[in-house]
């Protein structure tokens, strides 16, 4: 059975965000999504409250913590690493720099809407080393946009994620990332690591 997981989302822990993280979880529920990621601006530490919710829901939905990390050259979600391990290093520090210690300390990097109009990653993706997939499916993207990150990876032989990058609790599954074995807190960043999943647009397959 597919386990389905919405891997970008923000609440209002981030800045640019007026979503109520437990609407989110209420809105993915009703979807009939298994699982969903709050990847919080630049930090970890800012979805430490939703540790309470992960209790609250234990059962119901698959709750993980990420963070969106805004590097020099553009964005990248980052898994695995606690107490804003990767800010030691400082903000908009170098999207290689950024990478090699994410992976340094067992963490995983996957690569957001890296072809997006008005964030557009600003360095080659083909040269990257140490990412573990593409988001092929963002839910504020053009279809354009996504085809080009999907093609991407199928050159580059990566996996593709989706994720709403949903600021606001309606925007919640519009793209997830669907597993095709069962994912929890103790083996999902292997499963991220191994690739056996795909993204997928929700009006596509949900």
């Amino acid at each position: 059975m597919a386990i389905k997981l919405d891997l970008h989302n923000h609440s209002f822990y981030s800045s640019d965000s007026s979503a109520d993280p437990e609407a989110s979880i209420v809105r993915a529920i009703e979807l009939g999504l298994d699982g969903l990621a709050f990847t919080e601006h630049d930090s970890y530490e800012a979805s430490e409250p939703v540790e309470k919710l992960k209790e609250k829901y234990k059962g119901k939905l698959k709750i993980f913590r990420g963070a969106e990390y805004n590097s020099a050259e553009g964005h990248i979600l980052i898994f695995g690493l606690k107490k804003d391990g990767f800010g030691r290093i400082g903000p908009y520090a170098p999207i290689r720099d950024i990478i090699r210690v994410v992976n340094e300390q067992g963490g995983v990097v996957v690569v957001p809407h890296p072809f997006r109009e008005w964030s557009l990653l600003r360095i080659d993706i083909e040269k990257l080393n140490g990412i573990s997939a593409l988001e092929a499916y963002n839910g504020h993207n053009n279809h354009h946009e996504n085809a080009k990150a999907a093609s991407a990876a199928r050159r580059l032989n990566l996996p593709t994620t989706g994720g709403s990058d949903s600021h606001h609790v309606n925007e919640v599954g519009s793209c997830y990332t669907e597993f095709f074995s069962d994912v929890n807190d103790r083996n999902f960043l292997d499963a991220l690591r191994q690739g056996n999943y795909r993204g997928v647009a929700a009006e596509d397959g949900l």
